[in-house]
């Protein structure tokens, strides 16, 4: 497997990257640009100086003026009469003036014939072997001007440029190494903390807090989101240790039961045909009610890992409700439950899974007559308006603002102490919470005066 870069190296080598694309344009400049922007440079400077020599009158500080001009931009000037003698030269202000005699001669007799006021010659110049442009304007007074200036350094001007752009190219790595360490420390030493602690995550261990306040919004929010993902696997580890130890719990009491019944029966009721008759009624009950725990284990395994296909019908919802509480007759008649079916309608069509929405309440009405009151009442209640809203009420003490978001977890209780179930197996709300979910149907609950009330809402059928 290919070794990867740590950040300290990914950041190198982009400031690297960044520095020599950065030197590269400056040499590039230097080599091929340099040359043609002194040149541009130079001639404009000649051109201009020409502009201003036309417009000086003779006096006394002509001369002076003549040499300031030469002073200011480096540059030869040299004044001529009609017969081309000189009256003026400013030679010794500009390295690279023209000073070969045959090569003068040549472009001052030149311009004479042309009969123009202005023109630009460029030549070479023999004194430095450097190209120099030369500028001729015409005077008043049949007075020459010739402006010349060299358009290659000839001053050591690219050597020291060059020597410069060496020494800032190494000053400009040197400075990425640094700015590379720096940056990279400032970033690796909370993410390493993060990589660190994060690995604790998968030992189980949660006793960490990441700080969360930085300079870099991204780490900042990193830090934020891996302490969220730390609470919510504490939560789901003490939720799957709670399910774990309650499921077990569900298991071993009905086992432990059918076990001492069954030796019962078999040593202390082998002669009493009427005790043996209630033994067999306890390890039936008993196992009836292992059927119920396995049946909800594995429906809950199932919607989780399966992507099931719903199969929706049109369905008369009043009519789904009595059927199911039929089956409580038996807790009206022997222990005195008490169900009210309040609904307006004496038919209502809804389209869902009829199966489903079937284990939804009787899911629901089994956890109600576990919370009841004393009264031991369960109201199912349908309200009609935009949609329909079916709520199962129970009488109970209620639930705690704080445990509302987690109801509907896997055997969750607010006070975490597990106690057998009469009716159901405690994961009736979460087998709920899934099959809402699948159908998209909105769902809650909410705290009453007296009790808790569970409800979900389906689209009305015409």
């Amino acid at each position: 497997m290919k070794k990867k870069n740590n950040l300290k190296q990914e950041i190198f080598k982009y400031f690297l990257l960044f520095s020599i694309l950065f030197l590269s344009l400056l040499w590039i400049l230097q080599f091929l640009l340099f040359p043609y922007f002194y040149k541009e440079q130079k001639t404009s400077d000649i051109i201009l100086v020409a502009a201003k020599i036309k417009k000086l009158k003779t006096s006394s500080s002509f001369e002076e003026k003549i040499n300031q001009l030469a002073f200011d931009k480096s540059v030869c000037i040299e004044i001529d009469d009609a017969n081309f003698y000189e009256i003026y030269s400013s030679r010794f202000f500009g390295k690279g003036c023209i000073s070969n005699i045959e090569v003068t001669h040549k472009y001052k007799f030149d311009f004479l014939n042309s009969n123009v006021e202005e023109k630009t010659y460029e030549i070479v110049n023999p004194n430095f072997n450097n190209t120099t442009i030369v500028h001729a304007i015409k005077l008043k007074n049949n007075t020459y001007a010739f402006i010349n200036a060299s358009i290659e350094a000839v001053d050591g001007t690219t050597a020291l440029i060059q020597k410069e752009l060496f020494v800032i190219s190494i000053l400009i790595l040197l400075v990425s190494y640094v700015l590379a360490n720096f940056i990279a420390s400032q970033l690796s030493k909370p993410i390493k903390e993060m990589n660190e602690k994060s690995k604790n995550l998968a030992k189980g261990d949660f006793k960490f807090e990441l700080k969360e306040e930085n300079k870099i919004q991204e780490i900042e929010e990193l830090s934020t989101t891996l302490n969220y993902v730390k609470e919510e696997l504490q939560k789901t580890d003490e939720l799957r240790r709670d399910l774990m130890a309650n499921v077990s719990h569900d298991l071993k009491t009905p086992l432990t039961m059918i076990k001492g019944t069954a030796e019962m029966a078999k040593d202390l009721h082998k002669n009493d045909t009427e005790k043996q008759e209630k033994d067999m009624d306890t390890i039936i009950s008993e196992v009836n009610r292992l059927e119920i725990l396995v049946n909800d284990i594995l429906e809950l395994s199932k919607m989780e890992s399966i992507d099931e296909k719903l199969q929706l019908e049109k369905i008369d919802l009043i009519e789904c409700i009595d059927n199911i509480l039929k089956r409580y007759d038996v807790l009206e008649e022997t222990e005195d439950y008490h169900f009210d079916f309040i609904h307006k309608s004496k038919k209502l069509f809804v389209t869902a899974d009829k199966k489903k929405l079937e284990q939804v309440i009787y899911n629901l009405i089994n956890n109600a007559i576990h919370y009841t009151g004393e009264d031991n009442k369960v109201i199912i209640k349908i309200t009609e308006k935009s949609s329909i809203r079916v709520e199962v009420i129970d009488t109970g003490k209620g639930i705690k603002e704080e445990d509302l978001p987690y109801i509907w977890d896997k055997y969750y209780k607010s006070n975490k102490n597990h106690k057998r179930n009469k009716i159901g197996t405690g994961l009736g709300l979460s087998i709920v919470k899934k099959i809402l979910e699948e159908h998209h149907f909105p769902y809650g609950v909410e705290r009453k005066e007296k009790g808790t009330a569970f409800y979900f809402e389906i689209k009305k059928e015409d």
